[in-house]
């Protein structure tokens, strides 16, 4: 484990002021805001202490309300919404400086036999065979806006080992393609024997990093880090429809139905190495051409 991903497994373990009540800090991004992933998994994490044990989560909606302040601490005020004999309801909300930043609402639910089918995972080479962060950030640092953002970016995803399938957008500025892309992720180490939660909500931080960039690559625009789009994730939801662990190799497989009002959507599946359909994904997110 590098100490990008201890600095992260850091982030996620709350410190408990209240029963209902829990307060995270965080860590400057690449942009002066912080990262949308980082507050719906802290927010998530939050919701799962109050969870009894043999509950997972098996799904989260969310809104991105305002941007946070990575200078300041933000507090997560959990509401019991309702506990049943096979579900569980939580509604959290994240608060920095007075004002909610991020509304959360996440089920959870006890295991049960059922029904079970699923797509199955597209063809994807294997992630050994592609280029890592290291390797493919600094080849298109020229596309960047400043010199920094190449090295911004690699600190932000150092926790993760995220290798893209096909060149990402800012490799391709210009150039319309068809509005898909894949990535393999990981950790950057083994968790050991941590808890379902944690993964789930590993896999929750990614899944904000790049579900938009299907959206860019359908008009050839590189994105904010070369200047060509400001934007902002709007709400986010997600379906955890079977096991997985966040220090595995992941297919993301992300594709955009459509763009219109400044606005991009963004639909993902989340895939084990071995096939399975582990999580569905879809967010929207404001996609601005600057002036």
């Amino acid at each position: 484990m590098n100490d990008a991903l201890a600095g992260l497994l850091v982030l996620l373990d709350l410190e408990r002021i209240e029963q209902d009540i829990f307060r995270g800090q965080s860590r400057s991004a690449v942009i002066p805001r912080v990262f949308g992933g980082q507050v719906a998994a802290q927010a998530l994490v939050a919701a799962g202490r109050t969870v009894p044990d043999d509950r997972h989560t098996h799904s989260l909606h969310a809104y991105f309300l305002r941007p946070g302040d990575p200078g300041a601490p933000i507090v997560y005020t959990v509401d019991r919404i309702r506990d049943g004999r096979s579900f569980t309801t939580r509604r959290v909300v994240a608060v920095q400086h007075g004002q909610p930043i991020f509304h959360l609402s996440a089920s959870f639910q006890t295991w049960e036999e059922g029904l079970d089918h699923q797509e199955p995972m597209p063809p994807a080479p294997d992630p050994e065979t592609l280029a890592t962060g290291e390797e493919m950030v600094p080849r298109y640092a020229a596309a960047f806006t400043d010199e920094g953002v190449a090295g911004r970016l690699l600190e932000a995803r150092a926790a993760v080992d995220l290798r893209y399938v096909h060149e990402p957008p800012y490799a391709t500025r210009g150039t319309p393609r068809e509005p898909r892309s894949q990535v393999w992720f990981r950790t950057n180490g083994k968790l050991g024997d941590v808890d379902p939660l944690t993964h789930v909500c590993l896999t929750t931080y990614v899944s904000d990093m790049t579900l938009l960039d299907s959206v860019l690559l359908a008009h050839g625009r590189g994105g904010w880090t070369t200047g060509d789009i400001t934007g902002a994730s709007l709400d986010h939801a997600m379906w955890f429809h079977r096991p997985l662990r966040a220090d595995d190799w992941l297919l993301y497989d992300q594709h955009s139905p459509s763009a219109s009002g400044g606005r991009g959507l963004g639909q993902g599946r989340i895939y084990t190495r071995d096939g399975k359909l582990a999580v569905t994904v879809i967010q929207e997110g404001v996609m601005r051409i600057p002036r």
